[in-house]
């Protein structure tokens, strides 16, 4: 019964605490009139939700991933690649002075305490596979190093500038993955260093000087050159060109934008900008049966978009969101609605071409950060020539 609370109280579109756990147990009430309740109070569902919840969670997370690797069907791999995104976005919370002690303020001047969430999404179905919540100016590289072990055999990784870095890389080819990450002009890479056995056109290495010093190998990478509205985006993979070409590359990093689709979807469609629990451990347990139920909600609907033969792409948010909200509120008032499930079936986007745009004509508040530069490319010098030559007499040697 608490992870049905839980995941009802994600679902809920009470403006408070209260609010959801009363609509939670009404609905619970109503389905399961012959069971043990969860409780006559959300400081009773609490308490237990704390006690026992991280247990609870961790099964549901190994269900959901289990179940939505079912579900997927055809949908698995995308274009021959299982292929996840990788982003993180800060979550807000009440300003009370627990949460900012332990969470930090990580955002702008006069921001309140956040939390750093950074999600793998799955880009075949368009769910979220796993997350890490952490504090405010957490690293989103050390949470993807800590969700790597999550990860399906041989998965392909699409990154944006913010998860470069040779130790990051180098962990990610060691566990047998691989990916396809935007670089900027923080970025330092060597061309014609005579490491890999063949160098093509797009050959480079990534070999950051103290690695060199630790006689640690260069990786051997390929640089891929997008043109989009005028501008250059410079993405390095460890995949050859033969398995996947510029094409798809270019194909891959635009659905990338899917993970932050999402979190417009947590943000603005579920109404989940900020927690609103006043203790560290409420808002982070809070937050993760959040996420818990988006991916719940999305399973139940792309399952019947994909039996219809459809893109699970397709998959409407908002649409699923008001077909449970309908059926808790008739559940809540005692009255029995349509098969809820049957029309999860038909929330798909509409699928007419717009002859103008969705977007608003003039956003005051829109981020407008600087896109990432161009890397430092140069060929590699004496010094370096020399150090790969030793390098590679050992290595054979051993």
């Amino acid at each position: 019964m608490l992870v049905y609370a839980a995941v009802l109280m994600a679902w809920s579109s009470g403006q408070s605490l209260l609010d959801r756990f009363t609509e939670a147990r009404g609905c619970l009430d109503e389905m399961f009139s012959s069971r043990r309740r969860v409780g006559r109070t959300y400081q009773g569902f609490i308490k237990q939700l704390m006690l026992h919840g991280s247990v609870l969670l961790e099964m549901v997370h190994v269900q959901l991933r289990r179940r939505m690797q079912e579900i997927a069907g055809v949908h698995w791999l995308r274009d021959g690649f299982l292929a996840f995104a990788v982003d993180g976005s800060r979550i807000e919370m009440p300003r009370t002075f627990d949460n900012e002690e332990y969470f930090g303020c990580g955002g702008r001047d006069k921001t309140g305490p956040q939390m750093w969430l950074t999600t793998l999404w799955h880009i075949g179905t368009g769910l979220p596979w796993c997350w890490k919540i952490g504090k405010a100016n957490d690293a989103e590289r050390n949470h993807l190093r800590d969700m790597l072990k999550l990860l399906p055999q041989m998965a392909l990784l699409i990154a944006d500038a913010g998860f470069t870095g040779y130790e990051l890389m180098t962990e990610i080819l060691s566990q047998g993955h691989s990916f396809l990450i935007r670089v900027g002009s923080n970025v330092r890479l060597l061309t014609e260093l005579g490491y890999a056995v063949v160098e093509h056109d797009g050959t480079v290495y990534l070999w950051p000087s103290q690695a060199m010093k630790d006689s640690r190998p260069p990786l051997v990478l390929r640089m891929i050159v997008l043109q989009r509205k005028g501008k250059k985006i410079f993405l390095l993979t460890n995949v050859d060109e033969e398995k996947l070409s510029d094409r798809q590359a270019g194909v891959f990093y635009e659905m990338r934008w899917g993970v932050e689709v999402f979190y417009r979807s947590l943000k603005q469609t579920l109404g989940h900008r900020k927690m609103l629990s006043r203790a560290p451990r409420q808002a982070k347990a809070e937050l993760a049966w959040t996420m818990a139920g988006l991916q719940l909600l999305g399973l139940m609907s792309v399952e019947r978009i994909v039996q219809a033969g459809r893109d699970p792409l397709s998959w409407s948010v908002a649409m699923s969101l008001r077909a449970v909200r309908t059926a808790m509120m008739r559940r809540y008032g005692g009255m029995r609605s349509k098969n809820m499930f049957d029309v999860l079936g038909e929330c798909v986007k509409d699928e007419y071409v717009r002859k103008r745009p969705k977007k608003a004509r003039d956003w005051p508040h829109k981020k407008r950060e600087t896109p990432p530069g161009e890397p430092k490319i140069r060929r590699a010098n004496e010094k370096e020539l020399e150090k790969i030559k030793e390098l590679k007499r050992k290595t054979n040697a051993a």
